[in-house]
């Protein structure tokens, strides 16, 4: 098990509190956006972009760089977010998001912005994506991995469990997937719309090394995604209990903020609540 210090999860805490702001000043100032996904997902990038990923912001296209791919491109403002504090780009630029001409469109466009790997704005192409990223890799003999991250939403495609039966054939190694596990959905709850559970069980019905951990706890995070690593033969799925708005209490758990921005004075409030996480941190 690797040595996780009390530094580090402070440090990572402290920068996913960072993200979380942005998400919100961004899809506020767009008055548009998906902040309750976004947010949910935001201790597994922050845990990835800012501990794990070998990536070069100075030199996006870097051949060996790891690749991580957002399946939920909906939440790619928790994805611009990372990238900006990264380094890919300046931070003052996430206020841009979804404007006109902007490079930070309310879906991922490869191509566009530094650092991101796939377009993304059907649901369930992802994992697809990804295991042609894997097996790319496998066939040129380079040791990057490539992390994906799902929506539960998302376990309702077909496409999806394609590709997991297609990373498994494969014996995808060097894949993990998160599934980003907030129970809620564009129209609602994933158990009204389309029941999931028993979701673990699926997963590995389909032969992946299946995990199941606290999505907001990097501890987990981390130690799951070394398990991930250490795992041979077959890809690792990291189901991630979440809680959509994570971080803002008013907005946690909550359907209207999968595709609602805060008004003004929601946003005093969201950012009050974020700044005295951060302070206690």
């Amino acid at each position: 098990m690797v040595d996780i210090s009390e530094e580090l999860i402070a440090t990572l805490k402290k920068k996913a509190v960072t993200l979380r702001k942005h998400i919100i000043r961004m899809t506020h100032n767009a008055q548009s956006g998906h902040p309750g996904g976004s947010m949910s997902a935001a201790d597994i990038v922050t845990a990835l972009y800012f501990h794990v990923l070998r990536v070069d912001p100075k030199n996006p296209t870097w051949p060996d760089r790891d690749r991580f791919v957002l399946s939920k491109g909906h939440a790619c403002p928790v994805w611009y977010a990372a990238l900006a504090e990264r380094g890919f780009f300046p931070v003052e630029e996430l206020l841009t998001f979804r404007k006109l001409n902007s490079r930070l469109q309310g879906h991922p466009e490869l191509g566009t912005t530094p650092g991101v790997e796939n377009a993304a704005g059907a649901e369930g192409q992802g994992l697809s994506f990804s295991v042609g990223l894997a097996l790319a890799a496998r066939m040129d003999h380079k040791p990057w991995r490539v992390y994906c991250v799902l929506g539960d939403g998302e376990q309702d495609v077909g496409q999806t469990w394609e590709a997991a039966m297609a990373s498994s054939k494969y014996g995808l190694d060097n894949l993990t997937a998160f599934i980003d596990r907030n129970g809620i959905q564009q129209e609602g709850r994933t158990e009204d719309i389309m029941p999931l559970e028993p979701l673990a069980e699926k997963w590995e019905a389909f032969n992946w090394h299946v995990l199941t951990i606290d999505g907001h706890d990097f501890r987990q995070i981390l130690a799951a995604i070394e398990e991930g690593h250490r795992t041979k033969g077959r890809p690792t799925a990291v189901i991630s209990r979440t809680v959509k708005g994570k971080g803002v209490s008013f907005m946690e758990n909550k359907i209207k903020y999968h595709g609602a921005a805060t008004s003004d004075d929601e946003l005093k409030l969201a950012l009050a609540e974020l700044d005295a996480q951060e302070a206690a941190i």
